[in-house]
């Protein structure tokens, strides 16, 4: 019989090719794997989870703790529990709901939602009508156009074009699995976007499934809809085709 707890691999059969192929999965979804810690006011905390989306739960008290510690000489509380940097910028009809932090010389644009639990770091864009929730945004991640980001985690410098969108629950409610092929890590989550490494792009109107979760240096092609496992350094093309950067 199979047994399953978050980061366990499925199924528990399997041949010596399978066991390779569970291990490479298992290295390269690690959050050492993904993501710079340097990049993020998230980095001890981070630091705990062997793989990012066990960090999801705890967002709300990350930011709650991490904002009461805050230097004031820098940031301000501009309501309960929503830090902004003094050199970030805030248009007027932007939404910041609590909890959340606003790092230094981000923007934050016009009719921008945060629905709260949100840590967004250094250099970052929140464009209009982007909605988030739930997330860790690095530093230099730029979310610049009509994105919806929740249950999620975008690694330094990764940018989600115009339109496209995480999709955090399963249509049959479901708990969500990571797949690569025949091989898949069961989170234990209800609740899971996508996991993004440093430096990834996606193109405009693509759809990120529930655990979807893209390694460093990656590209995802316009229109696309992903899901899954993308290996580093990879190239997510026109129906689902994945092929090596050269």
């Amino acid at each position: 019989m199979t047994r399953t707890y978050p980061g366990a691999i499925i199924p528990s059969l399997e041949t010596p090719l399978e066991g390779r192929e569970r291990k490479r999965l298992e290295m390269e979804l690690k959050t050492a794997e993904l993501l710079d810690l340097d990049h993020t006011m998230a980095k001890d905390y981070l630091a705990r989870f062997e793989y990012p989306w066990q960090a999801l739960d705890g967002i709300k008290e990350l930011i709650v703790s991490l904002g009461a510690g805050l230097d004031k000489n820098e940031f301000e509380e501009r309501a309960p529990q929503v830090w902004v940097h003094k050199t970030a910028t805030v248009f007027p009809t932007a939404y910041l709901g609590a909890p959340c932090i606003i790092g230094a010389r981000t923007e934050v644009r016009h009719g921008a939602f945060i629905r709260g639990s949100a840590l967004v770091g250094e250099d970052c864009v929140v464009g209009n009508s982007v909605e988030l929730k739930n997330v860790i945004l690095f530093d230099h991640v730029q979310v610049p156009h009509y994105n919806y980001v929740g249950d999620s985690i975008l690694g330094y410098y990764s940018h989600m074009g115009a339109g496209s969108i995480t999709s955090n629950v399963k249509s049959d409610k479901t708990l969500v699995v990571v797949k690569d092929g025949g091989a898949g890590i069961e989170t234990g989550r209800k609740k899971m976007g996508a996991i993004l490494g440093d430096h990834v792009e996606v193109g405009c109107n693509s759809v990120l499934n529930p655990g979807t979760v893209i390694g460093r240096g990656s590209n995802v092609y316009p229109t696309s809809c992903v899901r899954g496992a993308v290996p580093p350094h990879s190239i997510w093309k026109t129906g689902g085709v994945v092929v090596e950067k050269k």
